[in-house]
């Protein structure tokens, strides 16, 4: 696959909730980094945080992608619907360094206020 198909098809991994493709696009020495957040390194950290928040339903809409060599650009709305009816919008920008096929880097940039906001 290209790192544009990898990046697409572990966003369709996202939309499934199949948490064990979203996984395994995940390099193990991944550094993902929501970055008004602290940073991650490692499958296991990774895989703890993406366990930790369970959607009852997810949908990534990508409105733009762009490859440029092993890096893909993203831009998106991760929407989550989570229990008790509440629903997350989140526009997102991302960035993902891929390597042997596999997801090395992943950084997404949001508004933490804006996620939060809709978290209350």
């Amino acid at each position: 696959m290209s790192p544009t198909e990898t990046v697409v098809a572990f966003v369709d991994a996202w939309n499934r909730m199949d948490w064990d493709a979203v996984l395994g696009f995940l390099a193990d020495d991944v550094v993902y980094h929501n970055i008004p957040m602290e940073k991650l390194e490692g499958k296991t950290a990774a895989r703890a945080f993406i366990m930790s928040f369970q959607p009852e339903a997810v949908d990534w809409e990508i409105i733009s992608i762009a490859e440029n060599g092993d890096r893909v650009l993203t831009e998106r709305i991760d929407r989550f619907d989570l229990a008790g009816g509440k629903r997350i919008d989140l526009p997102v920008m991302g960035t993902f360094e891929i390597e042997d096929g596999l997801i090395r880097a992943w950084r997404d940039y949001f508004d933490l206020d804006t996620f939060t906001r809709q978290m209350s």
